[in-house]
């Protein structure tokens, strides 16, 4: 599927495009290509573009707008966490769309979601561990660690045990099913029980959010002074991470008490002009329900040079 032809709609776009402030001429990363979207706004707006996907699907999609804009993109089948690694220069803008794509959910042979029965994979760059390997090979007491923190899995105990009783799993109906036996799913259920478990066992196997905080590090150093960052995450444990590295970035981390002073800080802020996070109205999501957890925070780069020593990522 090309990315003109794809139903994927880019979530905040026009407050996306509006942030980085494009002029024409300009050097854009976008580091979550997916179906293009973002890039092709950033093209028409008239920025040069490179575009970075460790999926190795959507970076063949994409060969057809690559072709189309006659060296205005160039294409990178690689994470954005390694973005400074294919630019020979400083950038005008980094954008980042963080999480799973629409795409990705709807291949049922990708194994992302239980809306389609699939094999259990969710191997973004479709190498290395895979969900099946994952939930069939560690011990219960890892998968009750991940199901905790990245899905926040209240009974995540509960859930270990049950997967553990049940190997092998392979498919994603079968994980899907442990899970809702687990912990008691009734079919007027307004969110199904196993979101958080998929969601849990995806960002573990793709390392989501160790990338997005080498990302963030990556998009700092490449950006020259004035450059504009975009990061557009889904759930609040992304949006923690940006704020946390923005706050910290920008020179704003608490200023300490009497019990406690404030710590010189060991590095000049690198970044300013952090924007109030951005949501989307009602009209997006009532055409794009994906839009509705979404969050777009902005900021701009000072010209101090990047973070060393204990806080940089």
């Amino acid at each position: 599927m090309t990315p003109a032809s794809s139903p994927h709609i880019p979530v905040l776009l026009d407050a996306v495009i509006a942030g980085l402030a494009i002029r024409p001429g300009e050097t854009h990363v976008d580091g979550t290509f997916g179906a293009g979207g973002y890039t092709r706004a950033m093209l028409d707006a008239g920025a040069r573009v490179v575009a970075f996907d460790r999926d190795p699907d959507a970076v063949a999609a994409g060969a057809v707008l690559e072709a189309e804009r006659g060296g205005a993109l160039r294409l990178v089948a690689d994470n954005f966490s390694a973005m400074e690694g294919h630019l020979p220069e400083p950038v005008d803008g980094v954008t980042l769309d963080i999480g799973v794509s629409s795409m990705q959910l709807d291949q049922a042979e990708r194994g992302f979601s239980f809306q389609a029965d699939g094999p259990l994979d969710m191997r973004m760059a479709r190498t290395g561990m895979s969900a099946a390997d994952f939930v069939n090979e560690a011990d219960e007491g890892e998968i009750a660690d991940v199901l905790y923190h990245y899905g926040e899995e209240p009974r995540s105990r509960r859930v270990a045990k049950a997967i553990v009783a049940a190997r092998p799993l392979t498919r994603t109906a079968e994980l899907a099913s442990v899970v809702r036996r687990a912990l008691g799913h009734k079919p007027h259920d307004k969110k199904d029980p196993a979101t958080r478990t998929f969601q849990a066992i995806r960002i573990h196997v793709n390392r989501e959010l160790g990338e997005l905080e080498d990302g963030l590090a990556a998009a700092e150093r490449v950006l020259k002074p004035g450059g504009r960052l975009a990061v557009v995450t889904f759930h609040s444990l992304e949006d923690r991470i940006v704020k946390r590295f923005l706050r910290e970035r920008s020179g704003g981390e608490p200023a300490g008490s009497r019990h406690l002073p404030a710590a010189k800080a060991a590095n000049a802020p690198s970044f300013d002009g952090v924007a109030k996070p951005v949501r989307a109205g009602e009209a997006e999501v009532a055409a794009n329900p994906r839009a509705r957890s979404a969050t777009l925070r902005v900021a701009r780069r000072t010209n101090a040079a990047p973070w060393t020593g204990r806080n940089a990522a």
